[in-house]
């Protein structure tokens, strides 16, 4: 199976190569094999959402398989017979994504086993992944973004009751294409201004396993008079925003109707995925747009293919 249908089949990030472990044979328990799996998936990085999504599924393979079964006697048929167990006879749903995903572990899993040489035929090569595509994201148009943006300035400059936030925020989203759970984490102290160059702002994360979404993505010098005016209205101490990231989404949710935005629910990936594609119509290459967008190679894959058909529908 190819490394495009694994990450198309299951949206998230896989590597199957790694380094195997003195103790792990073919004659080691299936227990085992998966303990160390969980551990490489940490030393690779993956993100916490597919450590806990790859675990589950190797949990309800052990207690089909029973954890003592020995690697070099695991075939195909035994996990043909896993998948048939989960549809129709272990009494939970499965819906087609989930079968897909699991499909999808089942050959990352062993296809790393055969890569390190823990076993010498690997059993779910053979097994057909069942496709799921998700469905575009819906964006703004041109127009839409333009409507978006003057609502929020007349908020701006509203005589009675102006507010700066609005504009702050869905400016700040259109220009960076940042997550909802970035802009939370942005601090004053990560807004760059610099003479003679355009202002900055830092994206940061702790953990060293997301050093690849660490990041710096140039604003617009007409960003900073609104955003001096935000600072002056709010006063924010730490944070950028400090309010809930549920208070971000009313602000967003309002300036839409505001703006007379009825196709589509302006949100964080709304903005997002508009920002990008916008970026991508404007000419900036790949590698840059991947980069802004704080993704891994393999998670670039799937995004890129929904860009480019979200740019050529407009």
């Amino acid at each position: 199976m190819s490394e495009f249908s694994t990450r198309d089949a299951a949206g998230v990030e896989v590597d199957p190569d790694g380094t195997l472990a003195p103790t792990l044979r073919a004659t080691s328990p299936l227990g085992d094999a998966i303990g160390e799996y969980e551990e490489q998936m940490v030393r690779k990085g993956f993100s916490e959402n597919t450590i806990k999504a790859f675990a589950n599924d190797l949990k309800i393979l052990r207690t089909f398989m029973d954890s003592s079964a020995v690697l070099r006697e695991i075939q195909t048929r035994h996990l043909e017979d896993f998948l048939e167990w989960m549809q129709s006879e272990r009494g939970r749903p499965c819906s087609a994504k989930t079968l897909s995903r699991r499909i999808t572990t089942l050959k990352v899993f062993f296809s790393w086993l055969h890569s390190v040489g823990a076993i010498g035929t690997d059993p779910a090569e053979p097994i057909i992944q069942q496709s799921v595509r998700t469905p575009l994201p819906v964006i703004l148009n041109s127009n839409e973004a333009g409507k978006l943006m003057r609502a929020c300035q007349d908020w701006l400059w509203d005589r009675n009751k102006a507010d700066a936030r609005p504009y702050v925020l869905v400016s700040l989203l259109l220009q960076t294409g940042i997550k909802k759970s970035e802009a939370v984490k942005i601090l004053l102290d990560d807004i760059e201004r610099r003479e003679a160059q355009e202002p900055s702002v830092d994206i940061r994360y702790e953990e060293e396993r997301y050093a690849h979404k660490n990041r710096r993505i140039s604003l617009n010098t007409y960003f900073l008079g609104p955003l001096d005016q935000y600072l002056e209205q709010y006063r924010p101490e730490n944070f950028l925003f400090e309010c809930t990231p549920r208070n971000l989404e009313y602000v967003l949710e309002e300036a839409g109707t505001r703006a007379g935005i009825r196709r589509v629910q302006v949100g964080f990936e709304t903005l997002r995925w508009t920002s990008a594609v916008r970026d991508f119509r404007q000419g900036m290459k790949d590698e840059s747009l991947r980069l802004k967008m704080g993704l891994s190679k393999v998670s670039w894959r799937e995004t890129s293919f929904k860009i480019q058909r979200l740019a050529g529908q407009q």
